[in-house]
Parts: structure tokens; C-alpha cells; sequence
């Protein structure tokens, strides 16, 4: 997910150097998005991950 989140932010930077401003917006939004999702995702997964802890080996 942050691979597409940086694909994003290269298109924003690109369509902003050419003047495209309203594309150039658009794809900051997405990956703003994209990036505060993937983020949750990984938070989500580290606190479920630290909740089930490990088993002891017999």
C-alpha cells in the first residue's frame, strides 16, 4: 500500500511541475489517503499481533 501511495505522490509532484493543479490535488488526496489507511492497517496488526503474544513451547 505505501508503494501506491508513493506512486501517487510522484503523479502529484509530475502533473504540478507541468501546471496540472487540479490533477496534481486529486492525487495528493488519494495518497494521503492511501498512506493514513495503510498506517491504520499496519497499527491495527501490530496491536493484534502483541495481544496474542507467543506460545510456550512444550
Amino acid at each position: 500500500m505505501l508503494g501506491w501511495a508513493l506512486t501517487f505522490l510522484v503523479i502529484a509532484l509530475i502533473a504540478a511541475v507541468l501546471g496540472f493543479g487540479g490533477i496534481a490535488g486529486t492525487a495528493v488526496g488519494i495518497s494521503k489517503l492511501i498512506f493514513f489507511v495503510a498506517i491504520a492497517l499496519f497499527l491495527i496488526s501490530a496491536i493484534a499481533g502483541a495481544m496474542r503474544g507467543r506460545s510456550p513451547r512444550v
